[in-house]
């Protein structure tokens, strides 16, 4: 039996594929937030929170870690160019740049003391 060429109809996997595009869910930010600080409350389990949602613990997780780092650099925005100098050798340039942005001076990093007897 021979299939007509024109039939119309779209293979499987182009049928699957539509779907899933349709029925994947897009969130605001206001419901990400409305989630995370649900999660951060703490009244109940992540993942029971995660399901009641629908939404994999993963997402809720990259989510939280995304709110938690934008509240960071809201709350203290040199953080991350003073994390910059304190984890990278002191130079004399860099601590006086430190100095301005972050009001303190990196540690110097001393080699102990058993090392230089």
């Amino acid at each position: 039996m021979k299939q007509k060429s024109g039939s119309g109809k779209a293979p499987a996997e182009q049928v699957l594929k539509d779907i899933r595009r349709q029925t994947r869910r897009q969130y605001s930010a206001e419901e990400k937030i409305r989630i995370v600080l649900e999660g951060l409350r703490g009244e109940e389990n992540i993942s029971e929170l995660c399901r009641r949602e629908g939404i994999a613990a993963s997402m809720y997780y990259g989510w939280s870690k995304e709110f938690l780092e934008a509240g960071k650099r809201r709350l203290w925005p040199q953080a991350s160019a003073c994390r910059r100098w304190i984890v990278a050798p002191a130079s004399g340039r860099a601590r006086r740049r430190s100095r301005a942005l972050c009001g303190t001076s990196p540690p110097v990093e001393q080699e102990p003391r058993w090392l230089s007897q």
